[in-house]
């Protein structure tokens, strides 16, 4: 099992104890919308953040990213890694129904995704280095450039998600940042031109 350094934010208790199974890690969670009303629990994060760092590990539904955003603008930006599930369709085990978008959430992940979602994330693995995947940063100039943002750009960066397994509802700022902590502008360009031959 392996051991992270960063506090994890997980919705829920079926979250926490899918990822109790995989990580050796510190995971509070938010009690779904919960958090909006917890001052307490609130400034705990905010403490746990400036200390050891927090990763935000929520559904891919609408939910999901409402409590992603509300933490996003609550707590130390450079303090926070943003992990993200992909849009896969399904129901959990324990559930009569699914969710109201279809979407598995946390709870119903398979265990090597969610690591490669921590991993891509950038979490920081005890004993292990942190990598740099950037020299030079993808910037908003590359997105317009590379048609990933600006008139049209709706449709190539939801092509671009899709391909790289992650939510749609992510914003052009949430997608920029997870792109940083996972690839160089070099491999980002490979793959804009790989997917607009696809599409041709």
């Amino acid at each position: 099992m392996r051991k992270i350094k960063e506090v994890i934010v997980v919705e829920g208790r079926y979250d926490k104890n899918t990822l109790k199974q995989l990580v050796d890690a510190t995971i509070i969670e938010t009690s779904g919308f919960g958090i909006f009303n917890n001052a307490e629990k609130l400034a705990l994060l905010r403490m746990l953040a400036e200390k050891r760092g927090l990763i935000i590990l929520t559904d891919g539904d609408g939910a999901g990213f409402v409590i992603r955003n509300y933490l996003k603008g609550s707590l130390p930006k450079d303090k926070i890694k943003q992990a993200y599930i992909p849009d896969i369709y399904g129901k959990e085990k324990r559930k009569a129904h699914g969710g109201k978008e279809g979407k598995l959430g946390v709870e119903g992940m398979p265990p090597e995704i969610l690591l490669t979602a921590l991993e891509n994330a950038g979490a920081t693995f005890e004993d292990e280095s942190v990598t740099n995947h950037n020299v030079s940063p993808i910037t908003k100039a590359d997105f317009l450039r590379l048609g990933l943002s600006g008139a049209g750009s709706t449709e190539k960066r939801a092509a671009l998600q899709k391909k790289l397994s992650l939510p749609k509802n992510m914003t052009a700022n949430a997608l920029l940042e997870f792109l940083n902590l996972t690839m160089t502008l070099d491999e980002l360009e490979s793959i804009t031109i790989e997917n607009t031959s696809d599409d041709r």
